[in-house]
């Protein structure tokens, strides 16, 4: 097998880099923005260009950001290959694409890996649904390096949330409080971001 790594010279895609290396299988091409700073074996293709990526390997995993996710779909739209796709923070634009992605070859999205959380996101849809008086409020913490906020994770769990309750997410979440601004609601989420160590 011939792996594609998008950001692969962040944290996750270092690590994933990593495996490939120590596994019979090849890292056909990388793709990512900005200094390289890990090695890769003479075969690997580098490239910042999805196409390219492409054509250059037989599966995408995607631990990277929204706007180079985006090119990737875009470009597998056009040249079908499965996708494993990790990013979080993608807007309903880059979600579209993903579903139009999906429909020409396998797509594994998920806003966080971890088996844990999964289970933890059927919990709380359980819970949700099943504690209808109860107020709903998340509060996550990250490492400093984290980019976006709420985290994938936080609002895929606000998201099943909503679901169970038969809510809008977009219509409910909070993500921020200041000063006097009257009682909570009934169907407000509350998603809260703590960033540091």
């Amino acid at each position: 097998m011939k792996y594609g790594i998008v950001g692969a010279t962040g944290r996750v895609g270092q690590l994933l880099v990593n495996i490939v290396k120590n596994s019979d299988d090849k890292l056909g091409a990388v793709m990512f923005q900005g200094t390289q700073t890990i090695e890769f074996e003479p075969e690997t293709v580098i490239t910042n260009d999805a196409k390219t990526l492409l054509e250059n390997c037989d599966v995408v995993i995607d631990f990277s950001a929204p706007i180079a996710t985006q090119s990737v779909l875009e470009a597998a739209i056009e040249n079908p290959k499965p996708l494993v796709i990790a990013t979080t923070g993608l807007n309903d634009h880059q979600q579209n694409l993903m579903i139009e992605a999906s429909k020409k070859a396998p797509v594994l999205y998920a806003t966080n890996m971890s088996l844990g959380i999964a289970i933890l996101n059927k919990l709380v849809a359980m819970v949700s649904e099943k504690l209808r008086d109860f107020d709903i409020e998340i509060v996550e913490q990250h490492h400093h390096f984290k980019v976006d906020a709420p985290s994938g994770t936080a609002l895929t769990l606000a998201e099943s949330c909503a679901k169970a309750r038969g809510l809008n997410l977009k219509e409910v979440i909070v993500t921020g409080r200041s000063g006097h601004i009257g009682a909570r609601t009934k169907d407000e989420i509350g998603v809260f971001a703590v960033r540091g160590g």
